[in-house]
């Protein structure tokens, strides 16, 4: 048997769409001949990914899976909001969420994870030729604790943990699990309404806040203010800020009186320890995708020769 390089494994996946891995077994059937490696994939309906590819994914499914103190959070994308309902969609995102408890959060460490005999990836591209659709494992993000619970919440669910917007939160605490799971619970349902930046000041990106700074200190720089009162106004700006992007410090929805900080210190009384928020994971479906603005009677005309 001819001996299979990663270049003609790469050729081939550029050619087809088709899985890494599929690749390599159709080279290796074929004894490393491209055009029968192509026919090959194309007869177990897995080059039909490739026609698909080029094609915008940004709907899909959020899906969340929690499994005691460890939870995790994918975005599986489809091209449109109709596959979000189809059972093996679902199943599919599911079984992503499963294996990324213990594969991590990176994708490619998914895709390469195998499933019974195949791959996450072959999953995904069978999908793919049964389904019709481009889909893709987007991104993937965990959260674990040493002692606590680690609470989800799902917005606008079509199935038990998924959904539109996906949320888990990490409580650290020796306390009881079933207040600390109450709890978790209240603060995800804040975190998908109010979409934190960060934990805590400290976990801010260092370039978001010196650009808040600048705009602060420009702004009343234009207005002639003298400089040591400038730094005191975007020391007070910035405390504004942090209020309104750092989960401790928003006004807990739950509680408008409250910041979510002083609302988690006074529930370790129900709790019997203390609680720390060890983190916090929200995804909102295709935020940051660039989605291809279509029009539907130009296709139509197109199609029909006419455009």
């Amino acid at each position: 048997m001819a001996a299979i390089t990663a270049s003609q494994v790469k050729d081939l996946r550029d050619k087809t769409g088709a899985g890494m891995m599929d690749c390599k077994q159709a080279l290796n059937e074929t004894s490393g001949d491209m055009e029968a490696a192509v026919d090959w994939l194309r007869k177990k309906g897995l080059s039909k990914a490739a026609k698909k590819a080029g094609r915008v994914a940004a709907e899909g499914l959020i899906g969340v899976t929690v499994a005691g103190t460890r939870g995790v959070v994918v975005e599986v994308n489809s091209e449109t909001d109709f596959v979000a309902r189809n059972d093996q969609f679902q199943g599919l995102v599911k079984m992503i969420g499963q294996v990324a408890l213990d594969a991590g959060s990176n994708v490619e460490a998914i895709k390469a994870a195998k499933v019974g005999g195949a791959t996450v990836e072959h999953a995904i591209s069978e999908a793919i030729a049964t389904i019709g659709e481009n889909m893709s494992l987007r991104r993937a993000a965990g959260v674990a604790v040493g002692s606590g619970v680690v609470a989800s919440y799902v917005h606008n669910a079509v199935t038990d943990g998924l959904g539109k917007i996906g949320v888990i939160v990490g409580l650290e605490s020796t306390g009881k699990a079933d207040e600390l799971a109450a709890l978790g619970r209240q603060i995800a349902m804040h975190v998908a309404a109010s979409n934190p930046q960060a934990l805590d000041a400290a976990g801010l990106d260092p370039a978001v806040v010196a650009r808040e700074k600048d705009v602060l200190a420009d702004k009343y720089r234009q207005q002639g203010k003298p400089a040591n009162v400038i730094e005191k106004i975007v020391e007070s700006g910035l405390k504004t800020y942090y209020k309104e992007v750092c989960l401790i410090e928003q006004a807990f929805i739950h509680d408008g009186g409250k910041s979510v900080g002083q609302a988690v210190k006074d529930a370790e009384g129900k709790v019997g320890a203390p609680v720390k928020i060890a983190g916090f994971v929200r995804y909102a479906l295709g935020e940051g995708i660039e989605k291809q603005e279509s029009d539907f009677a130009a296709e139509v005309a197109a199609a029909a020769g006419q455009g």
